[in-house]
């Protein structure tokens, strides 16, 4: 028994004594999750940060534009009554040919919250809907505000300001103010309808019905859906209800909070 002691601690010694192997699988493994990390934390600061801070940039700009608008329409009009307004007659509609990431109207959704007023420019790639300055564009050939056939627009629903990311909890009737330097259209939720990337005739004059004439002045609004995916779309379509010219100021029931975006 005591000879067998001796070779036993000799061999506890050298079990001891060894460094552990560095298995490349494991270097691996660990530089793999270390790139998982990275990963997960850029994607955070892409759709929540990064989503944040371009949100109230584009709500400034857009607000900065609005205020404008607003100041110039002050240093032009007179003190006279101004009509009711079913009295201001058949909308003005802007013909101006607008080139690609130019900025000529606002929208306000208040049914998207208090900061979401957003330039919309003309075109709709990524550099209007990417923009610090913008987030919503305009399909080029499709109506202006308050023209009879179909004003299409199109905007991020998360990401890069998210200028369209609460669409779905739109409510029938809910309002869709345009505004522009001839004034304020304002629109009314109608339903949604979810279709391909590739059903581009939700842009037509009439939605689906490319052959026929318009008659209405409606507004599509178009997103991606679901939720942080492009696999369809997501399209809310509204109905034009009234307008009135810029000497008149914003509707009554948002003059309060357009008052608030100057200051």
């Amino acid at each position: 028994m005591s000879e067998s002691q001796p070779e036993a601690g000799r061999s506890r010694r050298s079990a001891g004594g060894q460094r552990p192997r560095v298995s490349v699988i494991g270097v691996l493994g660990e530089l793999l999750l270390t790139a998982g990390v990275l990963i997960l934390l850029f994607l955070g600061w892409q759709l929540w940060w990064n989503d944040a801070i371009m949100a109230g940039q584009q709500s400034s700009a857009a607000s900065e534009r609005s205020s404008q608008w607003l100041e110039q329409s002050r240093a032009t009009r007179d003190d006279a009554p101004q009509p009711e307004p079913a009295d201001y007659g058949d909308p003005v509609v802007d013909t101006t040919e607008y080139g690609n990431g130019e900025a000529f109207a606002v929208m306000y959704v208040p049914r998207f919250g208090e900061d979401s007023q957003r330039n919309i420019a003309e075109g709709y790639g990524l550099d209007v809907l990417n923009s610090f300055d913008l987030g919503v564009g305009h399909y080029p050939q499709t109506q202006m505000p308050g023209e009879v056939g179909n004003f299409a627009i199109a905007a991020h629903r998360s990401a890069y300001g998210g200028g369209m990311h609460e669409i779905e909890q739109l409510q029938l009737g809910d309002a869709i103010y345009i505004q522009t330097e001839d004034g304020w259209y304002t629109y009314r939720f109608r339903d949604f309808e979810y279709v391909t990337p590739e059903t581009v005739d939700v842009l037509a004059p009439v939605p689906h019905r490319p052959e026929l004439a318009p008659t209405d002045r409606i507004v599509t609004l178009t997103s991606c859906n679901p939720l942080y995916s492009t696999a369809e779309r997501i399209i809310a379509y509204g109905v034009l209800e009234s307008w009135q010219p810029s000497a008149a100021g914003p509707p009554a029931e948002i003059a309060p909070i357009v008052a608030t975006w100057g200051s």
